[in-house]
């Protein structure tokens, strides 16, 4: 549906995306995730034609999205982290306006408006202001003009941004029910949206994709870091025998205890093999009670921090000069 192939973006002496090659599936939910100044953003609008690569192609169907744009972005309905909202029309006036563009057939329009109202919930406002909507309904309004038309992928850039817990939970909901009907990409650097929503994640870091792969999977390949917790009561060599004696235990460290006439131990097993309820009964047997038994298994947010960590002092002028790129199109866009 979606190939990136060798994708390369520099301003001057710094490269922004540097040769991202990855390919989005259809009806999937994808997580494009990376911490600020990864080039989540800059491969986004790459990706949706608003701006043009140093060097590589984005094929949309096919369709190269700089070559064949028209065509290419049919396919495409784009949410950027700042809604393009026309604050001095109405909802409808907008959502009509923006299916003009779209070319949608003007019997379908209407029809096609009230759907999508529904579907993001701003059907009982049609006739209000943009400019007077909270944040939350105006990114809903934003959503709405990237369903337009019912393109076959959405991608949203850090939708949630600057709403409230509340906000950001309606907005996860609607984002997976997008899902049902519309291949999703959503970029965030926030670790807990995109294992909340998203079925496939790509992490990007210092313009590279890093890891790609299921959020469980992610987690999984981090099973050295895996570790069985335990406090027993009991006799400290007695103990650590018989934990050592299972078959798949891999290693077993003790720690000081701070529970009196206890060992403390972290044990790890081959192939994360779970041996935690045998290992109850065996310490039954021996009389020796478990007072503390806790699995601790690796986050997303572990393996994010040891894909992602970068240097403090890293150059930003590749970001900053995007922005100016932006800023000049938006200014560009205002006066047409």
């Amino acid at each position: 549906m979606i190939e990136v192939k060798n994708l390369v973006k520099r301003y001057g002496n710094h490269t922004a995306v540097d040769g991202l090659n990855f390919t989005i599936e259809e009806g999937k939910i994808y997580g494009f995730l990376g911490p600020n100044g990864a080039g989540k953003s800059t491969t986004m609008n790459m990706i949706t034609g608003y701006i043009a690569s140093t060097s590589g192609e984005v094929l949309i169907n096919g369709c190269n999205i700089l070559d064949d744009a028209e065509k290419a972005k049919k396919y495409i309905g784009y949410l950027p982290e700042q809604p393009p909202l026309y604050f001095d029309m109405t909802v409808r006036e907008y959502l009509q306006f923006v299916a003009e563009l779209k070319k949608v057939p003007k019997k379908d329009r209407e029809t096609m408006i009230e759907e999508i109202m529904d579907v993001v919930k701003i059907k009982e406002m049609p006739n209000r202001l943009i400019r007077n909507l909270s944040k939350g309904y105006k990114q809903r309004v934003g959503l709405a003009q990237a369903i337009i038309g019912y393109p076959e992928i959405i991608i949203l850039d850090e939708p949630t941004v600057g709403l409230d817990p509340k906000q950001i939970i309606e907005i996860r909901d609607l984002i997976k029910s997008l899902g049902k009907n519309h291949t999703v990409i959503l970029s965030s650097h926030i670790l807990s949206e995109v294992s909340a929503v998203c079925d496939y994640v790509l992490i990007i870091a210092h313009g590279k994709l890093v890891a790609s792969d299921t959020p469980e999977n992610l987690s999984k390949k981090a099973f050295e870091d895996d570790a069985l917790e335990l406090t027993v009561k009991g006799e400290r060599d007695e103990i650590v025998s018989a934990v050592e004696a299972f078959e798949n235990v891999d290693s077993v460290t003790v720690k000081e205890s701070k529970e009196p006439g206890c060992v403390d131990l972290s044990v790890k097993t081959y192939d994360l093999a779970d041996i935690r309820e045998e290992l109850f009964y065996r310490m039954a047997e021996l009389h020796y009670p478990i007072l503390k038994m806790e699995h601790i298994r690796a986050t997303l947010e572990d393996i994010f921090l040891e894909l992602t960590e970068r240097p403090e002092d890293v150059d930003r002028s590749g970001e900053e000069q995007l922005d100016m790129e932006i800023g000049e199109e938006e200014d560009h866009d205002s006066n047409l």
